[in-house]
């Protein structure tokens, strides 16, 4: 018999005590250390009939040999776009986002479409379940194997006897292991399950995507090695009430994190939205008051984004200040500007602003925009269509330059806007442009050239 060892786990960042305590030291919460039974016994092979390896000697960093690495084609735009280029082989990917966002939507989506042999594990829903939402999204797949299983041991079993070139679990949360005897989605578990999956991966250079449930704080959960382990974490987010999701990446060690991909539910799952610009700004014939829109840059896609101000008078003593999308004390620090270098009185005034389309922006190019939805919501004035804006706005009212301006323009220029606002510090590089661009170097110039 393997001799058991017991340790405690704090069940909220998952630090590890030798003893029993009332607040973890760690993340200061109280009565979140659990005591778990970790038994120690020897650890097979992901593959039972594996021969043993020889062990890795040191290389000089000159003798090791670089090829190019071949990626894994998910025939999926935006989820490329976000993962560098592709599935590298032998990579574990993390997926977090709130119930019901549509995690299990988006792998089941591109494991249908796949040409590749996938076998989609899921600890979650019946092998009925799936096929539900499979014949939804793509009826006919020959390639994806669906397996209802929590037990790692019977799931490399499978994997042994398919040979999968992809594999997803569905979630890492519902997986456990024979060699930890403590329950499913316990701190314990989750890591130990983790290892065995990198294992398989590195060895077998085989893909693995795992699907990880998110707190109430909207972190992973799990211990924060969870994140560590593995390669690359993507964030799957977006708002109930609208149909639009946002894949971000936080982190990839095969590509940049600052890409972001876009998506729009619908009734036969996650339609890619390539052109998100024409998305999210609204088609409105009408000159409507308090509108502005903004050239930001995600990643490095630029977006063209609608800001929607409203001021009114304040009704009780104390004025409101609420925004959606946007940082509300930056918000506050506008207002403030606006009051003292532009002699707008706001103070009096309840302001409130929305990113229209349900995505959170912290470009701080959108300052020019937010300050100009602002001013012609107060003086019920809009702002001439075609015009949009590419400037952050500093304390003393000056315009501010922004980084990777042609971008913009050219992202204005494509949707058919005529004018666009930037500082007059920014070096632009186009030689020539179809869109007259408007330099400007404090506030008070802008408010000239929009309602003066």
């Amino acid at each position: 018999m393997a001799k058991t060892k017991t340790a405690f786990f704090c069940q909220n960042c998952g630090a590890q005590f030798p003893k029993w305590v009332g607040q973890c030291s760690s993340c200061k919460e109280w009565n979140t250390i659990v005591e778990e039974v970790v038994q120690k016994e020897d650890k097979k092979s992901w593959k039972a009939d594996k021969v043993a390896k020889q062990a890795n000697k040191p290389l000089r960093v000159s003798e090791i040999t670089q090829e190019k690495e071949l990626r894994l084609d998910t025939l999926d735009q935006e989820f490329n776009r976000v993962l560098g280029g592709g599935l590298v082989p032998g990579s574990l990917t993390l997926l977090g986002g709130e119930p019901g966002i549509g995690k299990s939507t988006l792998l089941l989506q591109i494991a249908l479409k796949l040409p590749y042999k996938i076998l989609y594990v899921s600890g979650e829903e019946s092998q009925r379940q799936i096929k539900m939402r499979a014949d939804r999204i793509q009826p006919n797949s020959e390639n994806c194997y669906i397996l209802t299983e929590t037990k790692t041991q019977n799931i490399f079993q499978q994997v042994s006897t398919i040979e999968p070139d992809l594999v997803v679990i569905d979630s890492i949360q519902t997986l456990h292991t024979d060699y930890i005897e403590s329950a499913a989605g316990s701190i314990s578990q989750i890591r130990e399950c983790t290892a065995e999956l990198i294992k398989f991966a590195k060895e077998s250079h085989t893909p693995v995507i795992l699907v990880g449930h998110i707190t109430k704080d909207g972190t992973i959960a799990g211990p924060k090695i969870l994140e560590h382990m593995v390669d690359t974490v993507l964030q799957f987010e977006g708002d109930r009430n609208y149909v639009y999701r946002i894949l971000r990446s936080l982190k990839n060690r095969f590509g940049s994190t600052a890409e972001l991909g876009i998506y729009e539910m619908q009734g036969s799952g996650l339609r890619e939205v390539n052109n998100p610009s024409e998305v999210l700004i609204s088609k409105n014939d009408e000159d409507l008051s308090g509108t502005a829109i903004a050239a930001t840059v995600e990643g490095m896609r630029p977006l063209l984004i609608e800001i929607q101000a409203l001021v009114s008078t304040a009704v009780y003593g104390t004025p409101q200040r609420s925004a959606t999308g946007f940082n509300a004390k930056r918000l506050n620090m506008l207002l403030a500007v606006l009051e003292k270098r532009a002699g707008f009185k706001l103070g009096a005034k309840d302001v409130f602003l929305n990113i229209t389309g349900g995505i959170s922006v912290d470009d701080p190019a959108i300052d020019l925009a937010v300050m100009a939805a602002i001013l012609s919501s107060n003086s019920d004035i809009a702002i001439e269509k075609g015009v949009c804006f590419a400037a952050e706005v500093g304390l003393a009212g000056e315009i501010r330059p922004v980084q990777r301006v042609d971008q913009r323009i050219l992202e204005a220029e494509k949707l058919g806007f005529s004018k666009i606002f930037v500082s007059k510090n920014n070096k632009i590089g186009l030689k020539q442009s179809g869109i007259q661009i408007q330099k400007v170097s404090k506030i008070e110039d802008v408010v000239a050239h929009l309602f003066g």
